[in-house]
C-alpha cells in the first residue's frame, strides 16, 4: 500500500431496503470508518443510505466516485432476487455483467459442484474487469471497480474483509487526535471555540460533544489533524480559554 502526502478520503454508500425501513440496524459504518483511519489513515466524508433500487445505485456510485478518493459500498451482493449491486454497477461504469471465473471458481470449489445451484452461481456474476476482494468466512468475494470497493453488508463477514482491501488503497497521512473532557456547558465555550477554529481553519477539526459520564454533566473537545504542530498550538488556545472561563477539567 502506497503513501500520499495529501489526504485522503472515502465516502461509505449503505445499499439496502432492510437499512431504510429500520428492520436492519446498520453496524458497518463506524467498522469501516474507524479501520480506514486506523490503518489507512484515510477519513470518511460521507456516507448514503440508498434503496436497492438500480437507477439510485448508479447515481450516487457515480457521484460519490467523483467527490472522493474511494467509495465502499456495503449490501446487495447476494443471491437472491433484490442483490442488484454488481450488477448496477456494472451499468454505472458501462461494462459488462458477467461471470468471474475466479469468483466462480472459489465458489464452485466451496459449495461443491452438486450444490452449486443458479443463486450460488450468481454470486459470481460482476463488473467486467474488476478485482476481487477475498473472502475468508463465506468464500464469497467482494469487488473492487475503479475506486469503488463493494462489500457484503453482513458485519461479521464485512469485518473479514476489510483487511483484503488495504492492497487496493493507497494510505493517507496519520490522523492525530487529542481530547479535552470540560465540567461546563456548550453555551459557556461556544463562541470561544469558534474563535479557536477559525483561526486553524483546514489545519485543525475541533468537535464539541456533550456528554453525561459517571454523574458528570460536561463537554467533550476532540482536536483532529494531519498536522502536529497546529494541533499542538490549537491544543494551547484550548487550554487558555479554559483557564480564562476558569472550567475545571474532568479525567475519565
Amino acid at each position: 500500500m502506497k503513501k500520499a502526502k495529501k489526504k485522503i478520503n472515502a465516502a461509505i454508500l449503505i445499499i439496502g431496503n432492510e437499512i431504510l425501513s429500520g428492520r436492519t440496524q446498520d453496524l458497518n459504518v463506524s467498522f469501516i470508518s474507524n479501520w480506514l483511519n486506523i490503518n489507512c489513515g484515510i477519513s470518511v466524508d460521507e456516507v448514503r443510505i440508498i434503496p436497492d433500487i438500480e437507477k439510485k445505485i448508479i447515481f450516487s456510485a457515480l457521484d460519490l466516485s467523483k467527490k472522493f478518493n474511494y467509495v465502499f459500498t456495503t449490501g446487495g451482493i447476494g443471491p437472491t432476487h433484490d442483490d442488484i449491486t454488481a450488477l448496477s454497477i456494472a451499468k454505472a461504469f458501462k461494462v459488462k455483467y458477467k461471470y468471474n471465473f475466479k469468483a466462480y471458481s472459489i465458489l464452485e470449489e466451496y459449495y461443491g459442484k452438486e450444490n452449486f445451484n443458479q443463486a450460488k452461481k450468481k454470486m459470481a456474476k460482476m463488473p467486467a474487469g474488476c478485482q476481487l476482494i477475498h473472502n475468508a468466512s463465506s468464500a464469497a468475494p467482494g469487488f473492487k471497480i475503479k475506486n469503488v470497493l463493494c462489500l457484503p453488508g453482513i458485519p461479521s463477514i464485512l469485518k473479514s474483509m476489510m483487511v483484503n482491501t488495504k492492497k487496493y488503497l493507497v494510505k493517507g497521512p496519520v490522523s492525530f487526535n487529542k481530547s479535552f473532557y470540560l465540567l461546563t456547558v456548550e453555551s459557556k465555550i461556544a463562541l470561544g471555540l469558534e474563535t479557536i477554529q477559525n483561526k486553524f481553519f483546514k489545519k485543525v477539526d475541533i468537535g464539541s460533544y456533550p456528554f453525561f459520564r459517571e454523574g458528570k454533566v460536561g463537554v467533550c473537545i476532540v482536536l483532529s489533524s494531519i498536522f502536529m504542530k497546529q494541533m499542538g498550538l490549537c491544543a494551547k488556545y484550548i487550554n487558555k480559554m479554559i483557564k480564562i472561563k476558569k472550567i475545571k477539567l474532568q479525567k475519565f
